[in-house]
């Protein structure tokens, strides 16, 4: 198998340019090697390397077309894009320039818009790293992750003061007195029942009342 891994390595070569690491598509042609020589029959008189060729360009073309996409294209789409690729390859050869989206739905006897899919899809087959940066701009050298979004601790507050509102419309106005001036005002015990002239325990029988149907009603809401 040694002996013949160069010849591997050069139709691997043929992939340089593709956005798989070269590494990757070697470890694919090896695997094509392997498959050729299992099936090789010396008998036949065919040189191994033309038997073997087409075996590992194969395993390559598999590779490309069923495992490097991360998204996922309907199998029409993802077959136009190897048509797209040819024409692009004969028509920079040609023009010695890089071919308009014109020129290639000339060439394959599409229209414009067919082709800017295939583009589009071919350009998005992969999602961005979120340690790229987001933005094009000198200085924007932030990674994506730190635009993103984290817990807000406030939507746990935000639940709590809806459920404690709700519950409110249940308790009389003396309770919820009560309640805004221990918890709003901050006043103590004594205080409150030296400003609504009651006895400590009293007011204390009154906030654990209320706080009660409070706690009741919350565990009924769903």
């Amino acid at each position: 198998m040694r002996r013949y891994l160069p010849f591997a390595k050069s139709l691997t070569q043929r992939y340089r340019g593709a956005s798989e690491p070269f590494d990757d598509l070697l470890q694919v042609a090896g695997l094509g090697l392997v498959n050729a020589i299992d099936r090789f029959d010396p008998g036949r008189g065919v040189p191994f390397t033309a038997f073997a060729s087409p075996t590992i360009l194969g395993e390559l073309k598999r590779h490309f077309r069923d495992r490097v996409w991360t998204v996922r294209v309907p199998r029409g789409l993802h077959d136009r894009m190897a048509d797209v690729e040819k024409a692009i390859e004969a028509l920079t050869e040609e023009l010695q320039r890089a071919p308009s989206v014109g020129e290639i739905a000339e060439r394959l006897g599409v229209d414009e818009i067919a082709v800017l899919e295939v583009i589009e899809a071919n350009h998005n087959r992969r999602p961005l790293s979120l340690d790229r940066p987001p933005g094009t701009e000198e200085g924007d050298e932030a990674p994506g992750a730190e635009w993103l979004g984290d817990e807000d601790s406030g939507f746990e507050r935000v639940e709590g003061k809806a459920a404690i509102d709700s519950a409110l419309p249940g308790l009389d106005e003396r309770e919820r007195l009560v309640l805004r001036l221990r918890f709003v005002e901050d006043m103590t015990q004594s205080q409150i029942a030296e400003r609504i002239g009651h006895s400590q325990m009293h007011v204390s029988r009154i906030l654990r009342g209320a706080l009660r149907r409070i706690r009741d009603r919350i565990e009924e809401t769903p």
